[in-house]
């Protein structure tokens, strides 16, 4: 690593004010309209003489602006006009900034260069220039300006807040990793998945409420210990629910860049003692497959360009990533001698060229349907479109599935500094490796690379950050190892600049738009996210300290919090249900089942404003629920309902329920929960 590397790992290079950064001192604005979607407001969109950093600004009317900025940080550098393509309820950026006074600032971040610290630079010029504009429309001032970002954004939203001076008062961090999350928190995931995908419907219930209790029931040897190796690394077990939604994630992109980073240890796995792989009888060594076969016709599609830029403006948290895998053109299929059996592992398999003008040729594979084979979405890091060209019937290929095997366990080899207690569980007495270790980690360097610095918990101005207690790749625990890098900092003097609030029933994805099964299981912490944001403000603006930082233990990975809202803290409601009084009920067809919830709220952040019942798993909550408040901030409620099932089967009941801080600012700040009971019907 080079010295300007170690420097801005450690962060002891000066802060960036950007007063005299030559890239940004000509900015130009190519548009500036009134809209009226998806709220009226002013659109001026514009960039920098010389870079491709681009810039989108929305203001308000001047009679409600309040004299500050939100500024969203994407995972990915992609589009300066990403919230014009989330404009629906609570997910509607441009929506939220408006209703509350705020004008929203929306940057590229540069655009790809290899230079990374442009990352933040480029946003501190608009944040800059925002300000300029800001005092055009509405007189001489200095707004206030707050980011926000999630995921690969959280990084860099902690890295601006870190390497800035006199840009950002404040941020808002959320769902974020640590500099070691990748790609270790999908190789445990994925090898857990790997291991156990006949097992998840017995996992599952046992976590359910009124179930075992017991996940590892069932499981032999080797599956347990692959369920126990991701819990202690923090997966959030009862996020297994979607292990069928949330698939492998970004594991079959990151592996082509672990890969270039760390060639050979998709050869030492397999043949150096230690590695999972060099033993044969292994279960990685099991499920290797190696198949040969014949290309017989390379079909090759018409080009049709792409015309589709929606995928450039999805920047959510969850699917970013997914950008990175579309190819440019349209790509050749092949059709072939013989594939392999039924079941063959084939996740994040590659097709090995091995004879022909293409021999050497590695290609991800997609699927396999009959004869035909599809490459995969990883397509781009391995092959372009023109050498794909030389591909011919006759050429022999190896459908290989060694290299994404080798990446499941490739965290055993990765143990980081004991400030990373989840690795204990792959350190020995004296605090050694078990496994053998790779000549240096890739999660800093990735970190680093995608933020342009390494958290190190210094910062300046404040900071609340967002994290789900159920987030499947991002453990909840990372937000804690933040925390204590901040601690390190500020000492006694956390609580002055620092908030931390943890939000149940929540995956990573930042969006509101969940399917049926999720509707279910899960609620959104957008709206947690918005009131963050106006927390925020008020902390630094007027000085009002925001709700007290959720209380939590960590434990072997998992991060437990208490039952109560009092005792949780935080900002999100709690529900506590019962069916016949226990979380677990059984009654006949036509029998009447009482249904009780108490709903919480913590102290001093609203009270409770809406719950509504889903009884028969349909999610469409049909029932909204009649709220009897039990004091008079309205932060302590009762709901009951009866119900008669009319069919035999298992049911899971749900009561969802929102509390809010302020009927000025909507939907947008509703936060909610919800619980879940099980009634067995005969």
């Amino acid at each position: 690593m080079s010295t300007h590397e170690t420097n801005q790992e450690n962060n002891i290079n000066p802060l960036y004010d950007g007063q005299q950064d030559p890239q940004f001192q000509n900015p130009y604005v190519d548009i500036d309209e009134w809209r009226s979607e998806p709220v009226h407001h002013r659109y001026i969109h514009g960039g920098f003489i010389g870079t491709e950093t681009r810039f989108s600004f929305y203001f308000p009317l001047e009679v409600n602006y309040k004299g500050r900025f939100f500024q969203p940080v994407y995972p990915v550098q992609g589009s300066e006009n990403a919230a014009q393509f989330q404009t629906e309820g609570i997910d509607n950026k441009i929506g939220f900034a408006i209703t509350t006074g705020s004008y929203l600032v929306e940057t590229n971040m540069g655009g790809a260069s290899p230079d990374v610290t442009l990352v933040y630079r480029s946003s501190a010029a608009v944040a800059k220039y925002s300000r300029e504009k800001a005092a055009e429309l509405f007189g001489p001032h200095r707004p206030y300006g707050y980011i926000y970002g999630g995921s690969g954004g959280g990084f860099k939203t902690i890295s601006f807040l870190e390497n800035t001076t006199g840009i950002w008062d404040g941020a808002v961090p959320f769902v974020i990793g640590t500099p070691m999350a990748i790609p270790n928190v999908f190789t445990a995931r994925v090898h857990a998945m790997r291991m156990l995908k006949d097992k998840f419907p017995g996992v599952i219930d046992a976590l359910e409420p009124g179930g075992s209790g017991d996940m590892y029931a069932g499981l032999n040897d080797e599956e347990r210990q692959a369920l126990e190796e991701v819990t202690r690394m923090g997966f959030p077990p009862k996020a297994w629910f979607a292990y069928q939604e949330i698939g492998d994630g970004a594991l079959t992109v990151l592996t082509p860049a672990v890969m270039n980073m760390d060639a050979s240890y998709f050869e030492d796995f397999w043949t150096i003692p230690g590695y999972l792989g060099a033993d044969s009888e292994s279960v990685a060594s099991k499920a290797r497959l190696q198949f040969k076969t014949i290309i017989t016709e390379v079909v090759r599609p018409r080009k049709q360009g792409n015309s589709d830029s929606s995928s450039a403006n999805n920047m959510g948290v969850d699917e970013a990533w997914k950008m990175l895998t579309e190819a440019k053109d349209n790509i050749p299929y092949l059709k072939v001698e013989s594939v392999p059996e039924e079941g063959a592992y084939l996740d994040g398999a590659f097709i090995r060229v091995v004879s022909g003008e293409a021999a050497g040729l590695k290609i991800p594979l997609g699927r396999i349907d009959a004869n035909v084979v599809t490459i995969g979405s990883a397509f781009g890091f391995f092959a372009s479109v023109q050498s794909l060209e030389i591909l011919k019937a006759g050429d022999e290929i190896v459908i290989d599935n060694s290299d994404y095997l080798a990446i499941q366990t490739y965290h055993r080899h990765q143990v980081p500094t004991s400030d990373y207690a989840v690795w204990d569980q792959f350190r020995d007495e004296h605090g050694e490796p078990l496994y053998p270790q790779r000549p240096f980690l890739v999660g800093p360097a990735v970190a680093f690379g995608g933020a342009g610095s390494v958290q190190s918990g210094r910062f300046q101005g404040k900071m609340i950050v967002v994290q789900t207690l159920m987030d499947e790749s991002a453990f909840p625990w990372q937000a804690d190892w933040y925390r204590s890098k901040v601690k390190e900092q500020l000492g006694e003097n956390l609580d002055d600049s620092f908030r931390l609030w943890y939000v149940d029933h929540a995956l990573h994805a930042d969006t509101s738009s969940n399917g049926a099964l999720d509707q279910l299981h899960i609620v959104t912490y957008v709206p947690a996210l918005h009131q963050a944001l106006l927390d925020l403000s008020d902390w630094v603006e007027r000085g009002i300290a925001p709700p007290a930082s959720t209380s939590y233990e960590v434990i072997e990975g998992q991060v437990i919090v208490p039952s109560g809202a009092a005792d949780r803290k935080g900002i999100q409601p709690v529900i506590a249900l019962t069916a016949n009084g226990s979380v677990r009920a059984e009654a006949s067809v036509g029998e009447e089942v009482h249904f009780k919830g108490m709903i919480e709220v913590p102290p001093n952040t609203g009270g409770i404003a809406a719950a509504e019942w889903d009884f028969e798993g349909k999610a469409d909550f049909p029932v909204k629920a009649a709220i009897r408040h039990l004091n008079e901030q309205g932060s302590q409620a009762v709901v009951e309902e009866k119900h008669v099932f009319s069919k035999p089967g298992t049911y899971f009941v749900v009561l969802r329920a929102a509390s809010n801080r302020s009927k000025s600012s909507g939907v947008y700040t509703q936060v909610p929960n919800l619980c879940r009971v099980r009634v067995v019907v005969k």
